[in-house]
């Protein structure tokens, strides 16, 4: 990377990536590494600034991530948020300790104004807290720039060092000017100039690909999502033919979804295109299965079954492409920090998988594994991608087979992606979809009765699921107008066979999640 870079230094704290996608968003490359990262690595990394993470710990907790005092001798800018506030008193000789009185939520503080931090911030603001412990004193040559009616140290600073440290959460939505805090840090401490731009990312990728590729091959697997269709389109502008795309339609996407794919990528781009309908192969695997962990094992491990099989057939020459992009290396383990309290679930990722031993490609090509989420949605717009593709709204690896509550059958797929369309539909209708970050349609096991004309009937129940949310850490449950939902529910029970009932979830996350399973 020719880029300046931000470094995001893990000490465990949920908001890891949305801190990094903050940072990101002010045009900043930004990397999340670990805490015990060797201050040797730092240092050649040659970040412009550092950006210390929130975590669950206490910094006097022996077991507690911590850092070398040396890292301070580094030169580099900092900012702490949250345990790396206290973990920069704490470890230059300030002292913390436990509250008397927590803060949790929205907190209103008051701030310096002559604080390059607090630049363009009115003196009063609401800032989003989360904390059981709090600096009660001061390192040395740090003065206070901002606090609350129960923290007296919610802001502190070290301008001469370039050492800056806010008790709450800049980098969520709740904390109302937390964005142009980060931006004063970025641009006004660190001297960022914002030299991270998609449309430089994708010349400075295409050059690189068409490099390392030569006149090899390069087979992907194409699952119709937004990170494989914007690698195939990243792929396909740089070596055009030379790209084979592998689509598994497994007949668990949404209605008519596998043409749409298969037309998008026949028609608008450069490629050779290989659809594989295998719908009844995965309904034989998923026979009998109710679990929802079993389903999903099943319904990944035979995705990649049937795509290695193709390879088999085709021959794997050349290059294997994945649409890995930089979440799934940091949910696989790249990034977390270590130590009690972590973000210690650590997962494969669907999109990071294990070759058999019996294909062998001249490497693998992960053009995306450097962006976020949004960033690659940005990519996909400049590449000429339908929009409807490139904001496809988050759907499970496993499509509706862990939409549909218990056994999985054809007659149960077809009843939900009629019924999902049919809410899609009329969402788009009331012009709620831009409003909207997720919503689609539940298949519980649940048979309800009911009266259809002169009958009495038995049949299915249909959920609806409608939220809003920033970052899906949390979500709310979407107020659609009553006669949207009405317009929703009689179609549903006129139009698709087998459904007499229609409920809508009213549940926010948390308790609950956005997926029902």
């Amino acid at each position: 990377m020719a880029n300046q870079l931000c470094i995001v230094l893990d000490f465990g704290g949920q908001y890891n990536q949305l801190i990094a996608r903050r940072v990101r968003e002010c045009g900043v490359y930004c990397e999340i590494r670990r805490f015990d990262t060797p201050l040797d690595e730092i240092k050649a990394l040659n970040p412009t600034g550092i950006i210390f993470t929130g975590g669950p710990n206490s910094v006097y907790d022996s077991a507690s991530p911590h850092i070398a005092k040396a890292y301070f001798d580094l030169g580099i800018p900092t900012l702490g948020i949250c345990y790396g506030c206290q973990l920069m008193a704490y470890t230059l000789g300030g002292t913390v300790e436990s509250c008397e009185k927590s803060e949790y939520g929205k907190i209103d503080i008051t701030q310096s104004e002559d604080s390059l931090l607090f630049t363009d911030v009115p003196a009063e603001s609401t800032v989003w807290m989360s904390h059981t412990d709090f600096v009660s004193k001061l390192p040395e040559g740090f003065r206070t720039t901002a606090h609350s009616a129960d923290c007296p140290a919610a802001a502190f600073e070290c301008p001469e060092r370039k050492f800056y440290a806010v008790q709450f959460h800049p980098e969520v939505t709740h904390s109302v000017f937390g964005k142009q805090i980060l931006r004063n840090f970025l641009f006004h401490v660190c001297g960022f100039t914002g030299d991270w731009v998609m449309d430089d990312f994708i010349d400075n990728t295409v050059a690189a690909l068409r490099q390392q590729i030569g006149g090899k091959k390069v087979i992907l697997g194409l699952s119709g999502g937004v990170d494989s269709s914007v690698a195939a389109a990243l792929l396909s502008k740089a070596v055009g033919k030379q790209l084979t795309c592998v689509f598994v339609d497994h007949g668990l996407m949404r209605k008519d979804e596998g043409d749409f794919v298969e037309e998008t990528f026949t028609k608008l781009f450069d490629m050779q295109f290989i659809r594989v309908n295998c719908q009844q192969h995965f309904l034989e695997q998923l026979k009998g299965v109710t679990d929802p962990e079993q389903k999903r094992r099943i319904i990944g491990t035979e995705f990649y079954n049937v795509f290695w099989g193709k390879i088999r057939e085709t021959g794997a020459d050349g290059f294997f492409a994945q649409g890995t992009i930089y979440p799934d290396r940091i949910e696989s383990g790249k990034g977390n920090a270590a130590g009690q309290g972590s973000t210690d679930v650590i997962k494969t990722h669907h999109n990071m998988v294990a070759m058999p031993e019996d294909i062998h490609f001249a490497g693998t090509i992960e053009p995306l594994k450097d962006l976020f989420k949004d960033e690659v949605r940005a990519v996909g717009e400049k590449l000429g991608i339908p929009r409807e593709l490139v904001w496809r709204q988050p759907f499970p690896g496993p499509g509706l087979g862990v939409r549909i509550i218990g056994e999985i059958t054809e007659e149960k797929i077809r009843i939900l992606q009629e019924a999902d369309a049919v809410f899609r539909d009329e969402i788009r209708k009331s012009g709620a979809e831009q409003d909207l970050k997720q919503f689609f349609a539940v298949l519980p096991d649940v048979r309800t009765v009911g009266v259809m004309g002169d009958h009495r009937t038995y049949d299915h129940l249909i959920a609806i699921r409608a939220v809003t949310t920033d970052d899906f850490m949390t979500a709310d449950w979407a107020r659609i107008p009553y006669d949207v939902l009405a317009r929703v529910s009689n179609r549903l029970c006129n139009e698709v066979a087998h459904v007499n009932r229609v409920v809508y979830d009213i549940t926010s996350k948390p308790p609950g999640t956005v997926e029902w399973e």
